[in-house]
């Protein structure tokens, strides 16, 4: 069986265009016919788009589309979804959904008790 090849897109900071630059090639890889999806395996953004399992980031979605493939959630395991300085909610394919604050500790979600790691209460 043939070795799958990969292609990393590096860059120095946030907004610097690795997202577009990464939908850019794959939609070029799809046009010369090749087979390829994105995949990013954490991402913090507040943008977020629901897909078949979960949501992940716009920017994977996106990047989906671009490669003429459909948008799932193992493109993009690990959302981190910031609120402020208060904390933020993980969302880690496939169910678990927890927010946290900045100390670390685990936040009480809005009318509800802590999730566990395993995404029950308490």
């Amino acid at each position: 069986m043939p070795r799958a090849k990969a292609l990393i897109v590096w860059g120095t900071g946030s907004g610097v265009g690795k997202s577009l630059l990464a939908a850019g090639l794959l939609r070029h890889f799809r046009r010369l016919g090749l087979k390829a999806a994105p995949f990013k395996a954490q991402n913090m953004a507040n943008h977020a788009r629901v897909v078949q399992g979960g949501e992940i980031a716009s920017a994977q979605w996106l990047q989906a589309l671009a490669a003429g493939v459909e948008p799932e959630v193992r493109m993009n395991p690990v959302l981190v979804k910031p609120f402020g300085e208060r904390g933020a909610q993980v969302v880690v394919w496939p169910t678990f959904r927890t927010p946290f604050t900045p100390a670390g500790n685990i936040a009480r979600p809005p009318g509800g008790a802590p999730r566990s790691r395993d995404g029950e209460p308490g």
